[in-house]
């Protein structure tokens, strides 16, 4: 709880964390707006496809143009500036580089640009929850061989999971679920990025004006991110989905003791141990009061008696037993908060949320009648969703991911709902992928890997 004490001293000798961002979208500008009022941190270099992009980014969030000049990391690490570039790999290797911050969203970028912080022994936050689904417990371990830090980014809501859940346990309790808020009805697979805006209530006109991405949004939207995100907060606290995946049950926030509980106590889960994401809309199209749209859960049991009665004591929401509680958050700040994983990389040494065991995978799913030849499309695109699904599951199937399920054609028809398997389709287009073929190692390394009981065990 000293972090900002921490930086100051940073601050005061002189040794600011020297940090690079590869991704000036969203998530990116919000971080590039806090970092600049962050004592302790140096932002060294910013990288993006796109080198306009990450100027407007900057010029966006208040950054002076003379900060943003040098034309040389070096340059930059000497004046204390900000290089801006488009090549990942200058930023990486740039001398005094100690976190990189990898915030692109696409897979194949993610898993290369972790590997080679790892080879370069810079600490690592992923914002790229897509790359890390696909192959993060295999990542975190070759991190922690190589010394480094890799890390879920604080302020996504997997992260504030991961913190909830270590809050429960670290104090006694059994986490009996975890998980987030989002909206979502059944109908919402379906969803396309052609539709996704009546959803939210924009025209077409608004959303391209805004600069919103319809594919991104109908990952929001489809379910998609959702599975990705709590597959995450699975590989790295051992908590497990039920069998079919999500439900997102609909629920708000001062109900969640008494919903997300075992269903033989008057709840909705299938176990003890669960992720789960609440919608915050029922079932009939009615938005709910005092809803978790945008927040993160816990609910956990009370260990005795004696527990029951300081619940009720101290005016804990409980289930109708008084044995079942709930701690939530009803925001996240997204990027507006990812200093803390810079801080605790840097100077800590730990990590803000770690993907330790393949606990769980998300699996493209048909969002419709699927034929010979079509060519999958992936994350919030028009062919698949990403069903969330147990990984030992995921592998006995031989399930596409959805972190590759793009680009490759179909060998025959596929059903509305159908799970799409590597047999369906003609692999030929990704021979070249780094992330098939680290994806692979990790599936061939957990087989022989022994589990930690003390990251999978249900409580």
């Amino acid at each position: 709880m000293n972090l900002h004490q921490m930086l100051l001293a940073r601050a005061d000798n002189d040794q600011p964390i020297r940090v690079g961002l590869i991704g000036a979208g969203k998530f990116g500008t919000m971080f590039l707006s806090q970092v600049r009022h962050t004592p302790g941190i140096h932002l060294l270099c910013v990288a993006d496809l796109s080198v306009p992009r990450a100027h407007a980014a900057l010029g966006e969030t208040g950054w002076p143009k003379e900060q943003t000049s040098p034309t040389t990391p070096a340059k930059a690490l000497a004046g204390g500036g900000t290089f801006v570039t488009d090549d990942s790999e200058q930023l990486i290797n740039a001398g005094g580089m100690e976190v990189v911050i990898e915030a692109t969203g696409d897979p194949e970028a993610g898993i290369r640009h972790a590997l080679a912080c790892i080879e370069r022994g810079r600490h690592i936050i992923m914002v790229n929850v897509e790359a890390d689904v696909l192959a993060g417990p295999l990542l975190a371990e070759k991190a922690a061989q190589a010394g480094c830090v890799y890390s879920m980014a604080y302020g996504d809501q997997p992260a504030l999971i991961c913190e909830q859940v270590d809050w429960a346990r670290a104090s006694g309790f059994t986490v009996v679920s975890a998980g987030k808020g989002t909206l979502f009805m059944p109908e919402f697979h379906a969803s396309t990025p052609d539709t996704v805006w009546d959803h939210y209530g924009l025209t077409p006109e608004r959303a391209k004006k805004s600069g919103l991405n319809p594919k991104m949004f109908n990952s929001f939207l489809d379910g998609t991110k959702s599975g990705i995100e709590m597959a995450a907060v699975a590989n790295a606290t051992g908590l497990t989905p039920a069998p079919g995946g999500l439900t997102f049950p609909p629920c708000p926030a001062d109900k969640l003791a008494s919903t997300l509980i075992p269903e033989v106590d008057g709840g909705t889960l299938h176990h003890k141990g669960q992720v789960e994401v609440v919608s915050s809309r029922a079932r009939s199209g009615k938005d709910l009061e005092g809803d978790l749209r945008w927040g993160v859960f816990v609910t956990f049991e009370a260990p005795s008696d004696y527990v029951k009665r300081c619940f009720s004591d101290y005016g804990l929401i409980t289930d109708p037993s008084g044995r079942y509680s709930a701690l939530w958050r009803p925001y996240h700040l997204i990027g507006l908060e990812l200093g803390i994983s810079v801080a605790m990389a840097a100077l800590r040494g730990e990590p803000t949320g770690v993907s330790r065991n393949f606990v769980a995978d998300v699996a493209a799913t048909a969002k419709r009648d699927l034929k010979k030849g079509e060519v999958l499309d992936g994350e919030g695109g028009y062919t698949v969703w990403g069903r969330l699904m147990v990984a030992g599951d995921s592998l006995t199937l031989g399930t596409v991911p959805i972190g590759l399920a793009h680009g490759l054609a179909l060998k025959g028809p596929i059903a509305k709902g159908q799970i799409i398997t590597w047999s369906d389709v003609d692999t030929s287009a990704q021979n070249t992928s780094q992330a098939l073929a680290v994806r692979r190692e990790m599936e061939a390394w957990v087989t022989t890997k022994t589990p930690n009981p003390n990251a999978t065990e249900a409580g």
